[in-house]
């Protein structure tokens, strides 16, 4: 009997939510995750910066973040993932609560694609130019900066992790959320 029920979708129903649940409850981990990253990316890189003397005290080098509009824009990218995921917890917990919402489930597919281009932007032109400061590139006369301003380089190389961890994040969330649309889909 209990083979036919489930053969003809019979009483399905509580296997099924307890999936979908379960599919909500890794999107919000997820997403905490993501928070998490991007943050760390966005204050490691935002607060960087060295000075080295010169010759004299009063004469000094500085390297900062923003002196490079590339990681500027590394900031204010991981800035708004990071907004953005955060304002998208209040529907991760509604799928929690209600795993048959549809609409609010197609609505952060398109926006985590949205972050997913501009968090993969972000990261990779922030790449390039720490590869720049870390090689130089001798047919452009660019130097590599990072023998002088080890720390510098240091936080600038780490920063880069947080975004590239968010970057699976962001890929896992859009299949859950496929998963989770196809479901409810082939079930009804």
């Amino acid at each position: 009997m209990k083979a036919g029920a489930l053969e003809f979708g019979g009483s399905t129903s509580t296997p099924r939510t307890g999936v979908n649940r379960g599919v909500s409850i890794l999107d919000f981990v997820l997403r905490l995750v993501g928070i998490i990253a991007t943050l760390a990316s966005a204050i490691t890189m935002g607060t960087t910066n060295e000075t080295l003397p010169f010759a004299t005290r009063f004469i000094r080098f500085r390297a900062e973040f923003d002196d490079l509009p590339t990681l500027t824009f590394f900031v204010v990218a991981n800035s708004v993932v990071c907004g953005y995921l955060f304002l998208s917890l209040a529907l991760s917990i509604l799928h929690i609560v209600r795993s048959s919402a549809r609409r609010s489930r197609i609505i952060l597919v398109l926006f985590d694609t949205v972050m997913l281009g501009l968090l993969t932007a972000g990261a990779s032109a922030a790449a390039a130019i720490v590869y720049l400061a870390h090689k130089g590139n001798s047919r452009t006369n660019w130097i590599a900066i990072c023998r002088q301003y080890n720390s510098f380089c240091e936080r600038i190389s780490g920063s880069l992790i947080g975004s590239f961890v968010g970057i699976p994040v962001f890929v896992l969330l859009i299949i859950l959320s496929a998963v989770a649309l196809s479901r409810r889909a082939s079930h009804h």
